[in-house]
């Protein structure tokens, strides 16, 4: 019904960037960020006389963790202290932003505001309860004591800057990008617009679709925030194709789309149906949800696989939500679970990897020394 009509799809374009992202990058990409030093460093005392210097590669998923990694490599180095500031030079962040409307306008604020947090990270002097607790949790997860702590202090500020005659020290790997997307999807995390940032913006993620799903797809952004609109029909399309081409891949909607009972997230408080019982695994999906615009939106997309064996791709929507978005939550999970009773069932597979934090395949090269940790 109405599967022509152009509506607000909200969080299910993240579907579609995770499409573009994978098409443009490949599910192995790594975004790498390089750690080096201008001036000289004394080792025997641990001290550089100069800048710290990160080269940001756009990472989207640098995380406190991610930062500890560093701090520690760079302790482990013998890096002790810099006498001069930490340099921003390139594309970095650390920690979320929530997405495209609520971060800093200006792209040298938001670096300095991620090299704030770097600077936290790094001295142990300064991490207040939030960054004890992920220290501790990551030498849990690790086997690393927890003292003595990693600590490089820099004594100078932030700034932001293209540096030359830079002298390496390290490279840090992110996850693959297949990790990463699943990552975003399954919190349905709004700072997904930075993985499209590196490719062109929304604008390139609408032409994309446009391309796979036909015209009229108009994005404002790449995460669903904002004035979206693509039709249920593109939207099932776009699922289609997403899976089409995972599958040449060795890959499914499962591995990258969240699946209640399997996965963490909103989901299962949203749709606990789905989380529990005979449909706990059985089915790979997204939710959209906006409380104001366009007078509110609650939207369900997915597939799941019938008892005979055919991949089933749908899209529930209720625009105009705004105030019902429970109940009509509730509506659309009883108008799944009827489709599904109506294909005789619903195929249960089993939990894929554990969803890994932003470290657990992150790797760090030692540049200075040719190395690899």
């Amino acid at each position: 019904e109405r599967a022509q009509v152009p509506f607000n799809p909200a969080s299910v374009v993240k579907v579609g960037t995770t499409w573009f992202a994978l098409e443009r990058l490949g599910p192995e990409h790594r975004y790498v960020t390089r750690f080096g030093f201008t001036g000289s460093w004394d080792r025997a005392t641990g001290t550089i006389t100069g800048d710290l210097v990160v080269g940001g590669g756009g990472d989207p998923d640098f995380q406190p963790e991610n930062a500890f990694l560093v701090a520690r490599e760079l302790d482990r180095l013998g890096v002790r202290r810099v006498s001069g500031n930490l340099v921003i030079d390139g594309p970095f962040w650390l920690g979320w932003e929530g997405g495209p409307f609520r971060r800093a306008a200006d792209p040298a604020e938001r670096a300095r505001r991620a090299g704030r947090r770097l600077l936290r990270a790094l001295n142990p002097f300064h991490w207040g309860i939030a960054q004890r607790e992920a220290w501790e949790k990551l030498c849990t997860r690790r086997g690393w004591p927890v003292r003595p702590e990693p600590s490089v202090v820099v004594a100078g500020t932030v700034r932001v800057a293209d540096v030359e005659h830079v002298r390496p020290l390290l490279v840090h790997r992110s996850n693959p990008l297949a990790v990463i997307l699943k990552r975003f999807d399954v919190y349905s995390n709004n700072d997904i617009e930075r993985i499209a940032d590196g490719l062109g913006g929304a604008p390139a993620v609408e032409a994309f679709l446009r391309s796979k799903v036909g015209p009229g797809v108009r994005l404002e952004t790449a995460c669903g925030l904002g004035t979206n609109r693509m039709t249920a029909v593109q939207v099932v399309h776009m699922l289609e194709g997403l899976a089409r081409w995972l599958a040449g891949h060795g890959l499914a909607l499962r591995d990258i789309l969240p699946v209640p009972g399997c996965d963490p997230g909103p989901i299962p408080r949203m749709f606990p149906a789905l989380a529990t019982g005979d449909l706990a695994r059985a089915v790979a999906v997204k939710s959209g949800t906006l409380s104001d615009t366009d007078g509110g939106v609650a939207v369900l997309a997915g597939a799941f696989t019938d008892t005979s064996g055919a991949e089933v791709f749908f899209c529930v929507a209720a625009p105009r939500a705004g105030g019902r978005l429970h109940q009509l939550r509730g509506l659309e999970q009883d108008w799944l679970t009827g489709l599904i009773g109506r294909r005789g069932g619903a195929r249960v597979f089993e939990c894929g990897a554990r969803l890994l934090f932003s470290d657990t395949g992150a790797g760090l090269v030692e540049v200075e020394k040719g190395g690899k940790r």
